[in-house]
């Protein structure tokens, strides 16, 4: 896990140093759209994709992006088994019933 947030980070820089050369005008995505990216790309280990939407956004942003997507998956799953989400959270992690 560490690994791939450490080669995500290596990603992020390189893209920052190549837009910084280019002086292309890109298309600006939001903090949402990295996050759900960046999470799709984890789960299917696509490292390729990872760095990409990596690069889209700060650190920062990504971080508060993908932990806005966690909680708001967390709640889906939760009233969809009728169970509470911290029950559910702690499921998907694969920890004992609290």
């Amino acid at each position: 896990m560490f690994d791939r947030i450490r080669k995500s980070w290596a990603g992020f820089r390189e893209a920052i140093r190549s837009e910084r050369g280019t002086g292309e005008d890109k298309r600006t995505h939001n903090l949402f759209e990295a996050a759900a990216a960046y999470v799709s790309a984890c789960a299917e280990d696509d490292q390729e994709r990872i760095d990409e939407a990596a690069g889209w956004v700060s650190p920062e942003a990504l971080s508060f992006g993908v932990n806005e997507l966690a909680c708001r998956a967390v709640i889906a799953l939760a009233r969809e088994r009728d169970e509470s989400p911290r029950t559910v959270a702690r499921a998907l992690l694969g920890l004992p019933v609290a």
